[in-house]
């Protein structure tokens, strides 16, 4: 049985905070007039659960020592992430308005040393595992109970680098460790299938010592539920593989590559995605 066959990604309307989150992404995309809009909406509940229900961090003290981490490994969709901080209070929702732009500190990829809320600064693929591995050891000897959520694109996972960390957290058994694969099934110019088959991708999370878990990565509920569980197993670290849609929410993007990254976005296609978020 295929993956596509057992999970099944819902085709029911987005609630109002998915929606809202989503017109927080395309104020983004109009004040830069560019960006990676189908990367960032297939990430949005993803982000939305954790933000909202999992993760324990202080907007006023975003360096709090005892946070739990959310590394965006894939950080070309950090519109997203832009959007659910600015969400949260860790910046003003106004900065969306200044993306890509000279003075603004939102850049195309996420910088830690210039936004808050941002643990790592990704843009070069396949380097947010490392980092979230190295971050969840030093959690451990410090006798620290914070836990890491790493979100990775499956066009990412092609990467030798994310299977040298998935190696080690294994050995490690790192419990606090939560891998999570925002699997759209396309990357940057064609799907996955096409450009580096993954199948069976649980089985190699699981060969790599990862409890393993499905979901459908536009489910809430689901989404949830999943979270809540975690570590899966106390001797293990966590993989959830969330089955999503690239462009999830605009008609035009979705599943549709070309809407990877938009390098120039007019004011026609922004009123036209506004008028389909409402």
């Amino acid at each position: 049985m295929t993956h596509e066959a057992h999970i099944r990604v819902v085709g029911d309307d987005l609630d109002e905070r998915s929606l809202a989150l989503r017109r927080l992404v395309v104020r983004g995309l109009d004040g830069g007039k560019r960006g990676h809009m189908g990367s960032a909406f297939s990430l949005i509940e993803m982000l939305r659960v954790l933000y909202d229900d999992i993760l324990r961090f202080d907007p006023k003290n975003p360096t709090w020592a005892d946070r739990d981490r959310c590394i965006l490994s894939k950080g070309h969709g950090c519109l997203a992430l832009y959007a659910i901080l600015a969400d949260r209070g860790f910046f003003p929702a106004a900065e969306l308005d200044r993306f890509c732009q000279f003075d603004g500190m939102l850049g195309g990829h996420p910088e830690r040393a210039k936004v808050p809320g941002v643990e790592a600064s990704t843009g070069a693929l396949g380097h947010g595992l490392s980092i979230g591995l190295g971050q969840a050891l030093a959690m451990r000897l410090q006798k620290r109970d914070s836990r890491v959520f790493v979100i990775m694109g499956d066009g990412e996972i092609n990467e030798g680098s994310v299977w040298e960390a998935a190696l080690c957290a294994g050995k490690h058994r790192l419990s606090n460790l939560v891998a999570m694969v925002d699997y759209n099934k396309l990357q940057s110019y064609d799907r996955t299938s096409i450009v580096q088959d993954l199948e069976p991708l649980a089985d190699k999370w699981r060969a790599f010592g990862f409890d393993v878990r499905e979901v459908d990565g536009h489910d809430v509920d689901q989404l949830h539920r999943v979270l809540s569980n975690v570590p899966f197993d106390s001797g293990k670290p966590s993989a959830i593989i969330c089955h999503t849609v690239k462009g999830r929410g605009i008609a035009v993007a979705e599943g549709n590559p070309e809407w990877h990254h938009r390098s120039k976005i007019n004011d026609d296609e922004v009123a036209a995605m506004y008028a389909e978020l409402e």
